[in-house]
Order: structure tokens, then C-alpha cells, then sequence
């Protein structure tokens, strides 16, 4: 484990490589999603194949999350595409990065993306979107139910979650009631500046959209084909929100065919 201070506020990071004395070929960025998510989600999916594919993988933890530094405001979209320019250059990296992120992560991935184009080799969106008014209006709504049910009510939610979903996951949604509870997150993210179309047309490096088939984010495939100048997507079947989770090796394997493909057009 690695606390990093990028800029002004510690972030929890992980780190690995081929084994021995392998160099990477490249370097690979994991976002990960909102709330009740974590570095770990990588931690144990892809990022140990990515690893042994001969990446160097950079995951963090996003401020309030995990084991990184919480600091009760400030966690508008603009923070977190701040937080991730300056921990990639404390970690003096300084090449074009393939970054992906999962849910939330992918619009922060997005958005460092549009910011520093020279500094993006590809971009994967795990059930992710680009920042637009209608992003913004629905995790408005998803927070507004989240502090509604979980950080206002949270005794009952939390047993309900336990008897019908689990104990580790009734764990992850009391963190997320903390983190609605004790910070500005709630009211930050919806109010958060978004992208114009322009400047998501601008982002012109490769773009792969992974979407369970059976997740509303999968309609949005047309609007990013037409948006985008080089995307691609991937639609598996059986799947919702959490195919990163359910479906890593499928995952994993479309992400390293978007890097390879990259080496080889170098």
C-alpha cells in the first residue's frame, strides 16, 4: 500500500507490474466507480491479468473512498479529473496512459481525456458515459436516493440490504451513508461542470465502451458512434451494471485488445 499526495489530498494507491525484470510496454489507468466502489474492484479483476500481460497498472482509491484521505468538501467532477492529472504526475508518469474507468471512473477517465488529449493513449468506459446535462441530472437523482434511504434512514436500509443482499455488502452501503452523511458529495457531483458537445467530439483517441446487455447504458452506443470519431463498444449479454465484476475475463480481454492495438499502430 502507497498514500501519494497529489496536490493536497492523500490518495490510497496500488501499483504492479510484470513479474522480474520485465519492462511494461505501456501503462494502464483504473478509475474505479461511485460510492460503494474501490480500487479493490480492480484489485481483483483485471488488473492481474493486465499485470502479467506486461502493464504497468496504476489503481487508486478516489478521495472519500477507500483507504484515500476524506476531506468534507470538494468533490465536485472537476476535483476527482484534478486529483487523477496530479497523482499521475507525482507518479512521474508522463507518457500517453491507457486509461479505464467503471462507472463514475469513466467519466472522470473522460474528462482527463478532453483536458489532456496529448496524455491519452486510449480510453475504456466500463458502463460509463461522458459528463453531459442528463448525466448530471440522473446521478441527482441516484444521490438524492441514496441520502434519502441510506444516510437518513440508514439503520432500516442497512438491515434490509443484510438480509437481502449480504453482509459485505450492507458493509459497502454503510460506508456510502457515510460518505453522503459526513461530505458535500451529494450536492458536488450534480452541480459539477459538464462537457459541451464539442468538447466530447474533441476527444479523438480510441474509445471502448463495455455494457451489460441487460443495462439502460447500453443505449447509448448510437449517441457515442455518432459523437465519437474512433469508438467502439462491447455489449455482453446477461449482464447490468456490475459486469466488471461478473464478467472480468471478458472484460479484460476486450481492454487488452484496445491496448495492443495501440502498441501496434506505434
Amino acid at each position: 500500500m502507497a498514500m501519494v499526495d497529489a496536490g493536497g489530498i492523500r490518495l490510497h494507491v496500488q501499483r504492479t507490474g510484470p513479474a522480474g525484470d520485465r519492462t511494461p510496454h505501456a501503462t494502464v489507468v483504473l478509475v474505479h466507480g461511485l460510492l460503494t466502489d474501490s480500487l479493490a474492484s480492480y484489485y481483483f479483476t483485471v488488473a492481474p491479468a493486465f499485470a502479467a500481460a506486461g502493464l504497468d497498472v496504476v489503481m487508486y482509491d478516489l478521495r472519500g473512498h477507500g483507504r484515500s484521505e476524506r476531506p468534507p468538501r470538494g468533490y465536485t467532477l472537476d476535483h476527482n479529473i484534478d486529483d487523477l492529472t496530479a497523482l499521475l504526475a507525482r507518479l512521474d508518469v508522463t507518457g500517453p496512459v491507457h486509461l479505464v474507468g467503471n462507472s463514475y471512473g469513466g467519466t472522470i477517465a473522460f474528462g482527463h481525456a478532453a483536458r489532456h488529449p496529448g496524455r491519452t493513449a486510449s480510453l475504456t468506459l466500463i458502463e460509463s458515459e461522458p459528463a453531459t446535462p442528463a448525466w448530471a441530472a440522473k446521478l441527482g437523482r441516484i444521490l438524492r436516493r441514496v441520502t434519502a434511504e441510506l444516510a437518513h434512514n440508514e439503520p432500516d436500509a442497512i438491515r434490509w440490504i443484510t438480509a437481502h443482499r449480504g453482509h459485505n455488502t450492507a458493509r459497502l452501503a454503510k460506508g456510502a451513508a457515510r460518505l453522503a452523511r459526513e461530505t458535500s458529495l451529494a450536492r458536488d457531483i450534480p452541480a459539477s461542470r459538464v462537457l459541451t458537445e464539442d468538447e466530447i467530439r474533441a476527444v479523438r483517441c480510441p474509445v471502448l465502451g463495455v455494457y451489460g446487455g441487460d443495462s439502460d447504458l447500453a443505449d447509448l452506443v448510437p449517441a457515442h458512434r455518432a459523437l465519437l470519431p474512433d469508438f467502439r463498444a462491447v455489449v455482453l449479454p446477461g449482464h447490468e451494471h456490475s459486469v466488471l465484476v461478473e464478467a472480468p475475463g471478458a472484460v479484460g480481454r476486450h481492454i487488452l485488445d484496445l491496448v495492443r492495438a495501440g502498441a501496434a499502430v506505434r
